[in-house]
């Protein structure tokens, strides 16, 4: 048995692909697994759980009928759907962690996050994150009418530096650094990370004396956008891979 994870899906109605390889993977390998931990960003855009649009609705039955299997899901917070809440929790069976959470991981001590934190040299959206999730601006925002967070939600999408395809200047500025490394390290000691948000997926080494001289193991999941990204993990390792995007013609209704 297995546990799986996955981030930075993005799933919008303009990306059918998509979409239709993360149900197909709902119905399939993840059905096989001990868990999934859905590390953030599953959607494109989530403005409250009363957005409750058909789209959004297949996407909470497949998540339902995957937990309703027996198979815990568990979700960490993006930068795209942070407001995700209890609703959408009763709804889907799916299991809300708190930003970043130490897991016993086949007895590794493993630190799961979304990974936006780690990314100091992105100053400016760190500054937002932190007006944007105070708790007192997010209960005014979650109590517009839904047409208006819409528009926001529009704009923001429109003029958001994360539109695909980045620049390399761009997937520079918001890749994980040392120092933001060290700093989750420090609060939340682990052998091993596991985030996304910085669509570079691979895996990286990092020193962290007090741990002792064995290396603390960074592992970056993969976007959605070109390709699934699936991270799978048991007692022996772990294996992180790709899975092909249907073709367009594999879409079309018969």
């Amino acid at each position: 048995m297995t546990t799986l994870f996955i981030s930075d899906l993005h799933l919008s109605e303009q990306r059918p692909d998509i979409t239709a390889l993360f149900q197909a993977f709902l119905h399939t390998e993840a059905r096989q697994s001990d868990a999934l931990y859905i590390l953030g960003d599953l959607f494109d855009a989530w403005i409250g759980d009363d957005d409750l649009t058909p789209f959004h609705l297949d996407v909470i039955q497949s998540l339902r009928q995957l937990t309703d299997a027996g198979v815990p899901v568990f979700f960490i917070a993006g930068n795209r759907d942070f407001v995700i809440g209890k609703r959408f929790a009763a709804m889907t069976g799916v299991q809300i962690l708190a930003e970043s959470v130490v897991v016993d991981l086949y007895g590794t001590p493993t630190l799961l996050m979304h990974g936006d934190t780690l990314c100091t040299r992105d100053v400016s959206y760190l500054r937002f994150r932190k007006i944007i999730r105070n708790p007192v601006l997010l209960a005014l925002l979650t109590r517009l009418p839904l047409s208006w967070r819409r528009g926001i939600a529009a704009h923001l999408r429109g003029t958001s530096k994360t539109k695909q395809p980045l620049s390399a200047e761009q997937l520079e500025k918001m890749d994980a650094t040392e120092d933001g490394v060290q700093a989750a390290l420090a609060k939340q000691p682990a052998r091993r990370i596991i985030h996304g948000h910085t669509h570079r997926p691979g895996v990286h080494q990092h020193h962290v004396s007090r741990l002792g001289a064995r290396p603390v193991e960074r592992i970056v999941l993969g976007d959605w956008y070109e390709q699934g990204s699936v991270l799978s993990v048991d007692a022996t390792g772990f294996n992180l891979q790709s899975r092909p995007l249907p073709q367009p013609e594999a879409l079309t209704p018969r």
